[in-house]
């Protein structure tokens, strides 16, 4: 293994080990991360949640489904039902090469394909790094309406059963 493979590996185990629970909260501007939501009709909402490079699909779905339950109550209902639900994945491919760094005499760059001369024993790293946006347009519901629908989630107990997940309790110190 080549010492820049190495020193690649190196850089991205440290940014592992930096990786920290993924954070539930509002997208703010210039962010890349969190959830949005949009009134669409008085009991219909879009709610979008997208994760950073660090947050797995499930974290994603998981944290969708929690900020349905809190805009449910905090519009006034108790249930909801998903009308639309998708889950896309975003993969980008982060790339270590031989032959020096841009601008060093050695480095070449065609299309996708890094050239190594004069070094052709080194190795060339490539990881993908993929990102989960969580969509769903949320039709909220009135205790009447949801009894005898069983689409219609309770927005209670969704809290309840996630609220850990989402919210995790902090490290004694």
């Amino acid at each position: 293994m080549s010492r820049l493979s190495i020193l690649a590996a190196a850089v991205l185990l440290g940014l592992a080990a930096c990786a920290t629970q993924p954070v539930y909260g509002p997208k703010g501007p210039g962010q890349s991360a969190g959830y949005t939501d949009e009134q669409l009709a008085a009991n219909r909402y879009r709610v979008t949640y997208t994760g950073s490079a660090a947050t797995d699909r499930e974290t994603v779905e998981d944290f969708l489904l929690y900020r349905s339950a809190e805009v449910t109550l905090k519009a006034g209902f108790t249930h909801f039902q998903f009308d639309t639900r998708d889950t896309k994945a975003h993969t980008t491919y982060y790339s270590s090469f031989a032959g020096g760094w841009p601008g060093w005499p050695y480095h070449r760059y065609y299309g996708w394909y890094w050239h190594s001369w004069p070094f052709p024993d080194e190795d060339v790293m490539v990881t993908p790094i993929t990102r989960y946006e969580a969509y769903a347009e949320i039709v909220m519901l009135t205790d009447d309406e949801a009894k005898g629908n069983p689409q219609a989630m309770d927005a209670h107990d969704v809290m309840d059963h996630l609220g850990p997940k989402v919210h995790p309790p902090k490290p004694a110190s």
